[in-house]
């Protein structure tokens, strides 16, 4: 699937280690060829961010994404990156 990254996900994505970056990367490639591979345990959010989807870069990472359909053409826009902590509050 393709996708695009959000300026906020850049900016965020500069600030991180060479650790982070790579395993950012590896998750961006393998949702890139299986959205659903098991490993990003690709799921939907509840509540205020409904309609958003979350997956695991990390143990702790997170990426959050929309899923656009423009005219049967889908990719997904990723807003936002960071812990659990960080995007959730626990």
């Amino acid at each position: 699937m393709n996708y695009q990254l959000s300026q906020q996900f850049r900016r965020k994505y500069k600030k991180y280690d060479v650790r982070v970056k790579k395993a950012i990367g590896e998750a961006l490639n393998k949702f890139s060829k299986n959205p659903f591979d098991p490993s990003l345990d690709n799921h939907a959010l509840k509540k205020e961010l409904k309609g958003l989807r979350s997956i695991d870069v990390t143990t702790d990472y997170r990426a959050i994404y929309e899923p656009i359909d423009e005219n049967g053409d889908f990719f997904a826009y990723f807003d936002d990156i960071g812990t659990h902590k960080e995007l959730f509050g626990s």
